[in-house]
């Protein structure tokens, strides 16, 4: 938990920062009129103490003063329980300065909107029933009772001279105080329960390694430490936490402490390192501290959050939830260095990196610019990068959410959190600064919907059961460690460390510490990936986050990913092996022509093409292309069957300066009618016999080549102007991690390439190079120009096959076809075996 100092306003003309929040402004100035003196008071005082600010004035901004989401949630819980009013966290973000957000709630009174009824106190002398998120676990444990995936281990290294009684009678008191530390879990007739049990002695183990030699000792306490953290806990006995003391010498001690995670959470470490710091300082000086007793427990809490569901706000919620997902529940398809196997664990390693203190800052600023906090932020570019590797636009990652809106449940230990599955639907030409209004929109709505247990999500969507709903999750923590400054004559620090079991396939853990600064952890299945592409992907996510920082505005297509020294290897790489192209492809074609009219440009199993008739045949539909609007950067789809037809499209499109995009006549009609939609082409060239297969596009017009009577239209070459940077061609990928995606490619990357592969392969006049490859695959463009450009035979396989005819050898030596991009697929073996 964050306590931020109050940060001091400049006076260089930041207040104008505040414009940049207009629900704010506009209702600053009315704030005393609309909500009384008192209630201002009243959220004033509340702020102050959340903030540790020492005053807050009317103007005064909530985030701009240090606040963050969790100290955010910390103050609607204050306000519910003294207002007796529902508040939800999406006002204070609205209504971020004092004056808008007290006239906020002031409105709010006025509306109405009692608050939740209170959480009563049960018997404990039956068991109880375990609450929906233990039961997840418990079902899960049930499954697999060796596994340690929901430990929770933590660790501390304490230098000074340590009273091991002081810590003894400090965890002692907490196990009295806290019931999740004393539960263990049982069925009985078909119900899953939990029993608390009476408190017992506190059980410390502790390991004496100081009489090894100094050298060994931290690996020797290194290698405890993961033994601790593989604790395997057997929930129906208990307990359910296990300590031990590790002692290095007498100065130096490591206490650790494994709990599995059915008793609690992030939230509840952050409030067991607060309670045991004050219980240690107290019992180290001989006195016993008494800490304000706890209104209710976590199972009081368990039993009435199931009531308060069944009474209509489960299904609720579980209508949101659906509406919001749909009914899709896509997987998130990240390449992988190795291929997934069928066993049930999966190993986890980590990487780890710590953000400058100016990127910090910069996610800090940017992030309140836009009323959002830096966990929004990075959500948003986490979603970028994801969507930027995978190529999907639909991208749904798991967010815990530490779901204590009340504030009675905020010094519990227990299993509060829930699972949210975030969904951002994102567009490369979109700007990050729009995405960001999305998720900051999105988790505003998912916190107040955040009650609905995840397994009851689940099971609405029995479809993702097997993939889940997710498969990368993203996990923030405000960790705030002051509290160990408490202790007496001893220095602590947090030690290190990271489950070996992965529960997905890539996790991204941010940690702000208490001045605001970043750490990332990156755990990943290590069977899936390898270390330095897991490396590389961080790499990308800081560059990300940087240029999205610096220029919000820019498009997520465009956030650059490369940092200096992989953009520094790809310009090496870029080094033409030839010179740069000067002329772009109509001026080859038609230098070629000029040059040999007579020769045979193009033959197939039945009859020549030669270059004058090619040209004058495509020049014809140039001209007819160019009426109807084609001209330099325009679209024009292509879908025919491997023929001199299909050339003479190409060529047409080409001559009349469009960019052509090839579709396979095979392909599904869904899909071929979204590569028609997203395109946005308004012409498809396309055969007769082909029509019947073509969808119906909005604002397309389907055209059989073969129908048109062109005898009419010129037979030279339309004038035309290109440059380098005009559109060639745009090919659609396979669509395999998700919809296809439209790729585009330049006259000047175009003719580079062809001038390449004659500078290395020497195409001669007498030569016959063959056209085998479907127009939907890159290899396609070279085939089909880079003869044409040479003056050599272009030779077309038949349609609707890759493979040659058995009988193709002795037409192959008929043609004398020396050149070919992939024999292996030119021929069936038996032909080969000829």
């Amino acid at each position: 938990m964050q306590r931020s100092a109050c940060r001091t306003r400049l006076a260089d003309g930041s207040l104008d920062y505040y414009a940049l929040f207009p629900q704010a402004g506009s209702a600053t100035a009315d704030a005393a009129d609309n909500a009384g003196d008192a209630l201002q008071t009243l959220i004033g005082r509340i702020w102050q103490e959340q903030l540790q600010c020492a005053s807050v004035a009317a103007d005064d901004h909530f985030f701009l003063l240090g606040g963050n989401s969790i100290a955010a949630t910390q103050v609607i819980a204050r306000l519910r329980e003294e207002l007796g009013l529902e508040l939800g966290l999406r006002l204070l973000f609205e209504a971020p300065t004092l004056g808008a957000f007290s006239a906020a709630v002031a409105r709010q009174q006025q509306d109405g909107g009692v608050a939740q009824g209170s959480i009563n106190a049960l018997s404990r002398q039956q068991p109880l029933p375990q609450s929906l998120a233990q039961n997840r676990l418990w079902i899960t444990w049930q499954l697999d009772p060796q596994s340690s995936a929901y430990n929770i281990p933590g660790g501390l290294r304490l230098r000074g001279e340590l009273d091991e009684e002081a810590l003894r009678a400090s965890f002692q008191q907490l196990i009295q105080r806290h019931e999740a530390l004393r539960t263990r879990f049982f069925e009985r007739d078909g119900q899953a329960l939990q029993q608390v049990d009476a408190a017992g002695e506190f059980n410390l183990q502790v390991i004496d390694i100081s009489d090894l030699p100094p050298a060994e000792r931290e690996a020797r306490a290194r290698q405890i430490r993961e033994d601790e953290a593989r604790t395997q806990f057997d929930l129906e006995k208990g307990p359910l936490y296990w300590a031990t003391l590790v002692r290095l010498d007498d100065e130096e001690h490591q206490l650790l402490l494994t709990l599995h995670h059915i008793i609690a959470d992030g939230w509840s470490l952050n409030v067991l390192i607060d309670e045991f710091s004050r219980l240690y300082a107290a019992a180290a000086q001989g006195q016993r501290l008494e800490l304000a007793p706890l209104a209710l427990q976590y199972a009081d809490y368990g039993s009435w959050q199931r009531q308060w569901l069944a009474q209509g706000e489960g299904q609720r919620q579980l209508d949101y939830w659906k509406q919001q997902l749909a009914d899709e529940a896509p997987v998130l398809n990240l390449a992988t260095d190795h291929p997934r196997s069928a066993q049930v664990r999966h190993s986890a390693a980590r990487h780890d990196l710590r953000l400058s203190a100016s990127l910090s800052e910069a996610v800090r600023q940017t992030a309140q610019a836009r009323q959002a906090t830096p966990f929004m932020l990075l959500l948003a570019a986490f979603q970028t990068l994801l969507h930027r590797y995978s190529g999907q636009s639909d991208i749904r990652i798991g967010v815990p959410n530490a779901n204590r809106p009340r504030l009675e449940t905020q010094g519990l230990l227990g299993f509060f959190i829930n699972t949210q599955v975030l969904r951002g639907q994102l567009d490369s030409r979109q700007s990050f600064a729009d995405l960001l209004q999305q998720t900051r929109r999105t988790a505003l709505e998912a916190q107040a919907h955040q009650d609905l247990p995840f397994e009851q999500l689940l099971e609405a969507f029995p479809e993702a059961r097997e993939q889940g709903l997710f498969q990368v999750m993203f996990n923030h923590q405000q960790r705030d460690l002051g509290a160990l400054r408490r202790l007496p004559g001893l220095l602590a620090e947090e030690l290190p460390w990271h489950s070996r079991e992965a529960k997905f396939d890539l996790q991204l853990h941010s940690e702000e510490d208490r001045n605001g600064r970043l750490s990332l952890a990156f755990d990943y299945a290590d069977e899936l990936f390898d270390a330095a592409s897991i490396q590389r992907l961080a790499g990308h996510f800081i560059s990300l986050l940087e240029h999205a920082c610096l220029q919000p505005d820019c498009a997520l297509g465009d956030l650059p990913l490369l940092g200096n020294a992989e953009a520094a290897q790809l310009q090496q790489w870029s080094v033409a092996p030839c010179a740069p192209a000067e002329q772009w492809l109509p001026e080859r074609l038609h230098e070629q022509l000029r040059q040999s009219p007579e020769r045979t440009a193009l033959v197939w199993d039945g009859g020549q093409l030669g270059f004058a008739e090619l040209h004058a045949q495509a020049n014809r539909l140039a001209h007819y292309l160019r009426d109807k609007g084609v001209g330099p950067d325009v679209c024009v789809a292509i879908a025919a069957e491997r023929s001199p037809q299909l050339l003479i499209g190409l060529l047409a499109i080409i001559k009349a300066g469009g960019a052509y995009v090839p579709l396979d006549p095979d392909y599904p009609a869904e899909r071929l009618a979204y590569m028609l939609e997203d395109s946005g082409v308004g012409l498809l060239l396309t055969q007769t016999h082909l029509l019947g297969r073509m969808p119906e596009a909005p604002g397309v017009s389907a055209i059989a080549m073969d129908s048109l009577k062109l005898d009419s239209w010129p037979s030279h070459a339309p004038g035309l102007h290109l440059h380098g940077e005009h559109l060639a061609y745009v090919i659609y990928t396979s669509g395999s991690t998700g919809q296809p995606k439209g790729v585009g490619n330049t006259h000047r990357a175009l003719m580079e390439r062809l001038q390449w592969m004659q500078d290395s392969y020497q195409l001669q006049a007498d030569d016959v190079l063959m056209q085998k490859a479907p127009i939907s695959f890159d290899v396609s463009v070279w085939e089909c120009f880079w003869p044409l450009i040479t003056g050599c035979r272009l030779l077309i396989a038949a349609p609707a096959s890759t493979a040659i005819p058995i009988a193709s050898p002795s037409w192959c030596r008929s043609t004398a076809l020396p050149r070919c991009t992939s024999c292996r697929r030119c021929c069936s073996c038996s032909s080969m075996s000829r």
